[in-house]
């Protein structure tokens, strides 16, 4: 499904990967090592040498929009440009039906980002890629802020996602989180990518 071939980062040397329909591979490594650069560059928010493909279709041959669109990359510390919530879904009455499902009231979508607690916003950056029905999510430490009933919420979700066919990269420091979600973890030690020991 999604492949990258000599996909370079920095301070990473250059690496493979590989992602199937519904599996979950979780990435972790120290702070500073590359995890985030390396989804922003599968996501082609940053440039890099290297190829992506998607089922076989170079990155290249595909806007960047719609790249995007199939390949979304959901931020640790995720960006807003509109004062209320809502107004940064492309389908409100599929984001309104999401927010049960993360342990938010549909209300919240009325409400400014704002006066959003950090655990909120990581999870409406969430819904807002999930709404797009992409076929790959890039997720940097989607519950890094979240507290254990919002997380098991998530991973519900991001469980039902797999099961559909949707491929999960997860960055994640929890190892618990990693052994109940992911097939397979990789790791970044000494500048390289590789199996997690």
């Amino acid at each position: 499904m999604l492949a990258a071939r000599g996909l370079g980062v920095r301070g990473l040397a250059p690496f493979d990967l590989s992602l199937e329909a519904g599996e979950c591979v979780a990435l972790s490594g120290p702070s500073g090592s590359g995890k985030t650069l390396s989804l922003r560059a599968l996501a082609d928010l940053d440039p890099g040498p290297g190829a992506v493909t998607l089922d076989g279709v170079d990155r290249e041959a595909i806007p960047a929009p719609a790249w995007r669109r199939q390949v979304a990359y959901v931020a640790a510390e995720p960006g807003w440009w509109a004062e209320r919530a809502g107004a940064h879904f492309v389908d409100a009455e599929a984001a309104g039906a999401l927010m049960p499902m993360l342990g938010l009231a549909p209300k919240i979508l009325d409400q400014a980002v704002s006066v959003l607690s950090t655990g909120e916003r990581q999870r409406l950056a969430l819904a807002r890629a999930l709404v797009i029905a992409p076929r790959v999510l890039l997720l940097d430490e989607p519950t890094g802020g979240l507290d254990a009933e919002a997380t098991e919420a998530v991973e519900r979700v991001l469980r039902g996602r797999l099961g559909a066919g949707t491929a999960i990269l997860l960055v994640s420091h929890d190892r618990a989180q990693a052994q109940r979600l992911a097939d397979r973890r990789l790791e970044i030690a000494g500048g390289r990518l590789g199996a997690a020991a």
